[in-house]
């Protein structure tokens, strides 16, 4: 065997003397039908299929912080030529009367609520956003993902690639836990998991500021429901977006 791995020829053997105008290919033996060159697809986004790559921005929001991000997110979808992002919120499950006793604003209702998992089938890529819970997905989300059984049996979802952002309410409350015990969901459907490493470059290492989000995605401190997501936070959304629309692309 040689250094590539492959094997070394005898030096007993002659060559094949080359008596046509080229080499025969290993695919032209006598007699064969000569095989038509595959079509190359092309490489632009949507341009095989008519219609520009969709990823889908999932999200629960109870107080609005989170979905901030997802807007955000959007904004970084819209930067890439061919992607476009479809903003979704997944059904509440609370009732209105313990919506109004937690002081929850009003959901913006210019976006749709996914009210058929299967939805999900149209998207080209997700990003899954969500509120902490004891370091955990909201329960909203939850119960979404539990809806996705008909999905997970057939493999629908398999190959699209997944991220996530999230919100917590204080610095140790769970930024990166919320993230990965969520990990264990898009799994289950084959999904790849994207996550967004230390890609937004020194935007990661400041430390002059409260900051939210990590490797695993963007997020934001909502403390108690009354801090904004800053301009760092935004901006790191934003970045979030951007990158999983060019993976997606990447990807299609």
């Amino acid at each position: 065997m040689g250094k590539g791995g492959g094997c070394v020829p005898s030096k007993k053997r002659q060559p094949p003397t080359n008596t046509g105008a080229g080499a025969p290919s290993s695919s032209s033996a006598a007699g064969a039908v000569p095989r038509e060159a595959p079509e190359v697809e092309s490489s632009a986004a949507g341009e095989t299929t008519g219609r520009k790559l969709r990823l889908y921005i999932v999200f629960y929001s109870m107080y609005g912080h989170v979905e901030a991000l997802a807007r955000q997110a959007a904004a970084g979808v819209g930067a890439v030529e061919g992607v476009e992002a479809v903003l979704r919120r997944v059904p509440e499950t609370l009732s209105p009367e313990v919506l109004e006793k937690m002081q929850a604003p009003a959901k913006d209702p210019a976006i749709p609520v996914i009210t058929a998992p299967a939805d999900l089938e149209e998207a080209d890529g997700v990003l899954f956003g969500f509120p902490t819970r004891y370091g955990a997905m909201a329960a909203q989300m939850k119960a979404f993902f539990d809806s996705t059984g008909s999905l997970w049996e057939k493999q629908r979802l398999a190959g699209k690639p997944a991220g996530f952002f999230v919100s917590t309410g204080t610095q140790g409350g769970g930024q990166e836990t919320t993230a990965w015990t969520a990990i264990t969901q898009i799994v289950h459907h084959g999904m790849l998991f994207v996550p967004i490493g230390y890609t937004f470059g020194s935007g990661m290492f400041k430390m002059d500021e409260i900051r939210g989000g990590s490797p695993y995605g963007a997020g934001v401190f909502a403390g108690d429901g009354s801090r904004q997501p800053s301009e760092t936070e935004l901006a790191l959304a934003e970045h979030q977006g951007k990158y999983m629309a060019s993976i997606v692309k990447k990807l299609t």
